[in-house]
């Protein structure tokens, strides 16, 4: 009876049904993460084998390649904690933790983008000026300017760890991850804006501004000294980064906005908010095409597994047809002789 009260008393410390995710969404979250984790992993490990290990003559593309790669490593870390939230709908890890999660909800997509932002301003000192190409694109300085972001990222989403704002606090029941988290683990809304604005539309607007030049000098031919392949290279670049950008990011930002004006801030399920979320986590599969596009030994290590895959299956069919002729061999022979 003690323990049917106890449980019973569990039962009514929950909060309403609208804090919890749907089962269904629940579902479609273990299956998404469970994929993004083992795809994520197995592309962000071997982007950084070749980047940091592989690569000879390293310049400050291969720079920000290995930061994309340890970032979407970071963030990917954290999935299998995710897994279990979404498979028995409760966090077991604590308000820490759940903090720790949540800013780093806040700090990938803001370093994600920091670093595109430095990519594009890379393509536009390769392809509009190239006299200054050695001065600006060496690897010193892609260091540094690597550092900068990850100092000024971590320097505005490590006080997140340490708010005492928290929606759940009242119930015994803990959830985590929610938009409505991330919103309240801040409650003054002008630091939030200026984190919007500061690592959102500053890269963004930099990332536009020197996608116009360079789109700009390549339709008037200022680039004709550029061998077609860097012009090729650099357009693929520039058209990965944008689709990117707007599938798995804007979306979640714009999604961010909403609660910060003070609209659907109510401790609610958002199936919007769940949905941009799935988009962001995304991206940490979709950087495979940049890396394909920027490496040529990356392409040549996708190439050489599809290519021994190819070659496996070759054999087993070769052994295969090798195993039923030497039957049908063996009876014939058997025909012969009877």
């Amino acid at each position: 009876m003690l323990d049917l009260n106890n449980s019973n008393m569990s039962m009514e410390s929950r909060p309403v049904s609208l804090e919890q995710e749907p089962l269904h969404y629940r579902m479609a979250g273990l299956i998404f993460y469970s994929f993004v984790f083992i795809i994520g992993v197995i592309v962000n490990l071997t982007a950084l084998w070749v980047f940091a290990l592989t690569t000879k003559k390293r310049n400050s593309v291969t720079v920000y390649m290995i930061n994309v790669a340890v970032v979407d490593l970071t963030f990917i870390l954290l999935l299998p904690f995710r897994m279990v939230y979404h498979h028995q709908d409760y966090w077991p890890f604590g308000d820490i933790f759940c903090r720790i999660s949540a800013a780093l909800t806040i700090f990938y997509p803001c370093m994600a983008l920091w670093l595109f932002a430095l990519i594009s301003a890379d393509r536009y000192m390769a392809i509009v000026q190239p006299k200054h190409i050695k001065e600006l694109r060496n690897v010193p300085k892609a260091v540094v300017a690597s550092l900068g972001v990850w100092l000024m990222t971590l320097g505005s989403t490590v006080p997140l760890i340490f708010s005492e704002n928290d929606p759940d606090r009242i119930s015994n029941f803990t959830t985590c991850i929610k938009m409505q988290d991330i919103i309240y683990m801040r409650y003054d809304n002008p630091v939030n804006f200026v984190r919007l604005i500061f690592f959102f539309l500053v890269p963004i607007c930099m990332m536009i501004g020197c996608y116009i030049v360079i789109v700009d000098n390549l339709i008037h031919g200022r680039t004709s000294k550029l061998k077609p392949k860097v012009k090729q290279k650099s357009i693929r670049i520039i058209i990965t980064l944008i689709v990117q950008i707007l599938v798995c990011f804007v979306p979640f930002h714009v999604c961010l906005l909403f609660p910060l004006l003070g609209n659907g801030i109510d401790g609610g399920f958002h199936t919007w908010a769940v949905f941009t979320t799935f988009l962001m986590n995304m991206s940490t599969v979709l950087d495979i095409i940049l890396y394909y596009i920027v490496s040529k030994q990356f392409q040549d290590r996708v190439i050489s597994v599809i290519l021994y895959r190819n070659y496996l299956r070759s054999v087993r069919r070769k052994s295969r047809h090798t195993h039923t002729g030497s039957i049908r061999s063996l009876s014939n022979m058997n025909s012969a002789m009877i």
